[in-house]
């Protein structure tokens, strides 16, 4: 339903552990923010993905 992306895994486990401590209703608003219909992001997993411009 929701994901980020990060250049270092350092930053990537420092969100999760902020995430983890958030309320569900918060995490509920995170998710509605980015993606309102919840449409399931794993459909396009075997799609190619565009890096940063490229």
């Amino acid at each position: 339903m929701w994901f980020e992306r990060f250049t270092y895994v350092g930053d990537a486990i420092a969100r999760e552990k902020q995430l983890k401590g958030w309320s569900g209703a918060k995490k509920i608003w995170l998710i509605e923010r980015e993606n309102p219909a919840w449409v399931d992001l794993s459909e396009v997993w075997e799609k190619p993905v565009e890096m940063f411009g490229e």
